[in-house]
């Protein structure tokens, strides 16, 4: 039998009749502040669970589904998240530095002042999400940003190579050191030269054209 205790307290919050945490079906289990720390959630059912400021630092919860739960003001430093659906989850506070989320969905997720700073989010689905955080140094390699709210988001050193940031938010991003070859812009346009660059040769502002098809009405077509 697993015992699951408060991080700070030790008091029991679940008790699983198992020796693994594996696949199993802890959705809706309210956990606030548990000390998971480096414990192995892979392809957990955390649906709706309330993780509020838990431990899950170095945690593996590759494969877990955490579509709605509650993670607020977590610790998922160095956590492996790699194809984990958090698609609308609470992360407002989360700490996140150095995690591994290659692959993840977080459609709608809700990361406004979170720490992603050198978090691995290639290939991730972040469309429609509240990115109004810190990603510094972040790997945003072919993710899909599109929609998303990364207003005033600290992208500094950042890789979004082949990322897809069409009709996303950036009022008051911060970019610098960012790496842009092969993005598409909020227009729909694809960086094929560092933006100050092609300004220079033109000895012009760089100018975008708007996409003659906007994605939402493309998807709404397919």
């Amino acid at each position: 039998m697993l015992e699951i205790r408060h991080k700070k307290t030790r008091a029991v919050l679940a008790r699983i009749d198992d020796d693994s945490f594996v696949g199993k079906k802890l959705a809706g289990a309210r956990l606030r502040g548990a000390d998971l720390a480096r414990a192995n959630l892979s392809s957990a059912d955390l649906v709706n669970a309330d993780l509020r400021e838990a431990d899950l630092q170095n945690a593996n919860l590759s494969g877990a589904t955490l579509n709605g739960a509650y993670l607020e003001g977590a610790n998922l430093v160095h956590a492996d998240l790699s194809g984990a659906n958090l698609t609308d989850a609470h992360l407002h506070h989360a700490e996140l530095q150095d995690a591994v989320l290659a692959g993840a969905v977080l459609r709608y997720a809700q990361l406004r002042e979170a720490i992603l700073i050198d978090a691995d989010l290639t290939g991730a689905d972040l469309s429609m999400s509240d990115l109004r955080c810190d990603l510094h140094n972040a790997k945003l390699v072919r993710a899909d940003l599109r929609a998303a709210d990364m207003s005033g988001a600290n992208l500094r050193g950042a890789d979004l190579q082949e990322a897809n940031l069409t009709g996303a938010k950036l009022a008051g991003t911060q970019f610098i050191g960012a790496k842009m070859m092969g993005m598409i812009d909020v227009h729909g346009n694809r960086v094929t030269a560092p933006p100050d660059a092609a300004a220079r040769r033109a000895g012009r502002p760089v100018r975008h054209r708007k996409s003659a098809v906007p994605w939402w009405k493309f998807w709404a077509r397919a």
